[in-house]
């Protein structure tokens, strides 16, 4: 049995001992391909999982449920999901602050939607650490906690905006297999 791998989805950025999924191809990408569709990958090969700032980019209605379901098969027993996704109610007090100018409120506003500097850049969902735990519960994630930071990548994970966090970051496992392996005959 092959050693599982940690699986950075979304990433550009090759780091020690992670393999990146992204949908377009680039230099450091080691599977194209899409979130919602994780068939290149077996039951349990994967250790961890990382996304920053794509979970957002799928709609509530039908692909996160899809893409967190695909999450957990791939993990392994007690595998670990990382999700960094706009923390909607930082960002939406950020939009109401009467301090800021039309110019700061348009930018937190692109935060919240997306750049839409390219056809995968807009926003489709917004979440709040209530939200996105909802989520994780129907699919099958326990261990649920919302984190300040991971402290593995240099990205949208760590941004901060007037000081302020704008991401909000959330750890939950795959639960650990509950029947015991089967004891060896002699």
């Amino acid at each position: 049995m092959t050693e599982p791998i940690k699986l950075h989805i979304g990433g550009e950025t090759p780091k020690a001992d992670w393999k990146i999924l992204n949908i377009q191809p680039g230099p450091s990408v080691d599977f194209v391909g899409n979130c919602l569709d994780l068939s290149q990958f077996a039951d349990r090969s994967v250790s961890e999982i990382y996304l920053s700032h794509v979970l957002e980019h799928l709609d509530y209605a039908k692909e996160a449920s899809v893409a967190l379901t695909g999450f957990k098969r791939i993990l392994v027993p007690d595998g670990r999901l990382m999700i960094g996704v706009p923390d909607l109610e930082v960002l939406s007090h950020l939009m109401i602050a009467p301090f800021f100018s039309a110019d700061t409120k348009f930018f937190v506003m692109r935060m919240i939607y997306g750049g839409q500097t390219n056809p995968y850049d807009y926003h489709k969902a917004g979440y709040t650490f209530e939200f996105l735990q909802a989520f994780l519960q129907q699919a099958g994630f326990d261990r649920i906690q919302r984190l300040p930071t991971f402290g593995l990548f240099q990205d949208t994970t760590e941004k901060k905006f007037n000081g302020v966090p704008i991401s909000l970051n959330v750890e939950a496992f795959k639960p650990a297999d509950l029947a015991a392996p089967p004891m060896p005959t002699a």
